[in-house]
């Protein structure tokens, strides 16, 4: 069960841990924290806390987030790939119980300890990745691999390439799982789902194909081996 966090919408630990209570086989992901809101050593305090909880079955995704939206929570949105880089190196040291002296690109951490012991030292760290830069550094160093929402199973097939040969070429295993986010909508009613769904729909139609201005690997990514022409989207965003 994936937990997807976005600036300004339900901070998703509350239902996470609530789920975590109510439930005793499903594994609890967050997908996905980013380092700018959440410095990587308090990132390690929370999943390390709802690990504990859920006895084990969390899972951790880091991404980068989206630019825009965390600029307008004043903060500065620099490096993203040096950040997730530097975020996934301090919070897997930390959560295997090491005293963490690191000086990143992006973030650092100082003699930071977790002041508890992690139920687990080697929980699986996913990474949210999109260009093909992103996609290596997630071979190189993540447990698996988050692919977001409005990307075409074309663009997952050349991504799971992407990341295997970074993998190999950096001498270990191939990330062990992709999670591919698919938008839907759940309700008792299929045709109340039907325009809830469009709704929703076309809402990130919109945003992520305009998120393609500033990231051409977002709209690159919603294309992927699509048949779908780009003046085609270029209509419906206008329309929508």
């Amino acid at each position: 069960m994936w937990f997807a966090e976005n600036p300004f919408g339900r901070g998703v630990l509350p239902a996470a841990a609530s789920c975590a209570v109510a439930t005793e086989r499903v594994r609890i992901g967050i997908g996905v924290f980013n380092p700018y809101n959440r410095h990587p050593t308090l990132i390690a305090m929370e999943i390390g806390a709802l690990d504990e909880l859920a006895g084990g079955r969390a899972a951790l995704g880091i991404g980068a987030g989206i630019g825009a939206t965390i600029e307008r929570m004043g903060l500065k949105y620099d490096r993203p790939l040096g950040a997730v880089g530097d975020a996934i190196t301090i919070v897997r040291a930390m959560l295997r119980g090491e005293m963490v002296g690191y000086s990143g690109r992006v973030f650092s951490a100082c003699d930071a300890t977790l002041g508890f012991e992690p139920p687990r030292r080697e929980m699986p760290i996913f990474m949210a990745a999109r260009g093909d830069r992103s996609l290596a550094l997630c071979g190189r160093i993540a447990d698996g691999l988050m692919i977001s929402n409005m990307c075409t199973p074309g663009f997952t097939a050349r991504a799971r390439d992407i990341v295997t040969e970074a993998a190999h070429a950096a001498g270990r295993q191939a990330p062990g799982e992709i999670v591919q986010y698919v938008p839907c909508v759940a309700r008792p009613d299929r045709a109340a789902a039907h325009e809830t769904a469009k709704d929703i729909l076309g809402e990130m139609v919109t945003r992520f194909w305009s998120l393609g201005d500033r990231f051409p690997a977002a709209r690159a990514a919603m294309l992927q081996d699509s048949d779908i022409d780009p003046p085609d989207i270029e209509i419906a965003v206008e329309r929508l």
